[in-house]
């Protein structure tokens, strides 16, 4: 079993819904991410998101594209990011990491590290390779459709890393299908249509779509996009396995000084902790 299927069957057992921040690598400091990610497990993050800084992310509203600009003026790509996992486990053994980003910079990886040819295909990947060496537990790709997905999940899958999607209230019960064929750890709910940070999260429809993908879907469900307080993370955890929560938390560490943006992000996630503890088992 991967450490994401170890942390939600422990999540499970004892009655309590996984809570997933996002921040993006090399933001809003190119130095803190580490520190960061350790502050965020101390205050209860269950599984850390760490966005890879790409240039042209479709899916990311303006606060995570903000930050994504930053940070590759920072000169963080992916290599850069890896290094953080890796500095992040000389701390932690035990907290699932998860790279969220897009094809682009994995591709571009395979060029300059590995054979040139793609994650997905039958030469060696050394994505796969590097990330599972550097501690990385699961890995979600944006533009990677389930149909094109078969060998890159199971080149991770073998290096006991899990292959995570995207469903939407868009998503037909033929994509559910398919992801549910290679998704492994969870799935991402994405609550809203269009991009991160944006729109009311209306819980009513989220709680009616859950069942929906349940019965495609016998992994856990983490829904994110619009939760930014908690207020909304105790209402979306009521039917949720998860939440996630990444635009808010960057809003708030922005424009902090450098020694304030770890103590920012855990008083914030305290309180999400708290609220979703509240919930009855």
């Amino acid at each position: 079993m991967s450490r994401i299927t170890d942390t939600f069957e422990q999540l499970k057992s004892e009655k309590r819904k996984a809570l997933i921040p996002f921040v993006t690598a090399g933001y809003p400091y190119p130095d803190i991410t580490p520190a960061l990610m350790a502050g965020m497990v101390e205050a209860g993050a269950d599984v850390i998101e760490l966005g890879v800084p790409f240039s042209d992310p479709s899916a990311d509203g303006p606060v995570i594209q903000a930050a994504g600009d930053k940070a590759l003026a920072a000169g963080i790509g992916l290599k850069q990011v890896l290094a953080m996992v890796r500095e992040f486990r000389t701390r932690n053994q035990t907290t699932p990491v998860v790279l969220m980003g897009y094809a682009n910079p994995i591709e571009r990886y395979e060029q300059l590290h590995g054979s040139g040819h793609s994650a997905g295909s039958q030469a060696e990947s050394a994505f796969v390779r590097d990330a599972a060496a550097a501690g990385v537990d699961g890995v979600l790709v944006v533009d990677y459709p389930p149909e094109e997905c078969a060998d890159f999940a199971a080149r991770l899958k073998a290096q006991g890393m899990d292959l995570i999607f995207l469903l939407a209230p868009t998503s037909t019960d033929e994509r559910m299908a398919q992801v549910a064929r290679l998704a492994s750890g969870y799935v991402y709910y994405v609550s809203l249509k269009g991009v991160t940070g944006s729109g009311a999260l209306d819980t009513a429809s989220v709680q009616a779509m859950l069942p929906r993908i349940r019965q495609h879907v016998k992994i856990p469900v983490g829904v994110g996009f619009g939760i930014r307080d908690a207020e909304t993370a105790k209402a979306i955890g009521a039917s949720a396995d998860a939440v996630v929560i990444g635009s808010r938390i960057l809003q708030l560490i922005g424009d902090k000084p450098h020694a304030q943006v770890v103590t920012v992000a855990m008083d914030f996630l305290r309180g999400i902790r708290r609220a979703l503890d509240s919930l009855e088992g």
